[in-house]
């Protein structure tokens, strides 16, 4: 890549961990539930974001918590928001409501 292309790059990064850095953090103040988030999953960035990361921001979960949860829902690890299924979205926020 030449300097100018990868100078572009870097910012629009540099944008998207911004981005998902308030994502997560209106998860973790509690301003922003999962089921926003599910909502806005036709945003590109909510696309791309792990489903793991998401759960890690709501408060009491950590990663023990949160990869029972996962397994529960039949959700992978390292699936991403934007490919989940309906099925595996009503599991999750019934398994966080309970």
């Amino acid at each position: 890549m030449t300097p100018e292309p990868r100078a572009k790059a870097l910012e629009k990064a540099a944008e998207a961990r911004t981005a998902r850095s308030a994502l997560l953090a209106g998860v973790k103040s509690g301003t922003t539930s999962v089921a926003e988030v599910f909502g806005r999953s036709g945003e590109e960035l909510v696309k791309k974001t792990r489903m793991a990361q998401v759960l890690r921001a709501v408060p009491g979960y950590g990663p023990a918590r949160v990869a029972a949860l996962m397994a529960v829902s039949g959700v992978a690890e390292k699936h991403q928001v934007g490919g989940l299924t309906e099925q595996q979205r009503e599991r999750l926020l019934r398994a966080l409501a309970g």
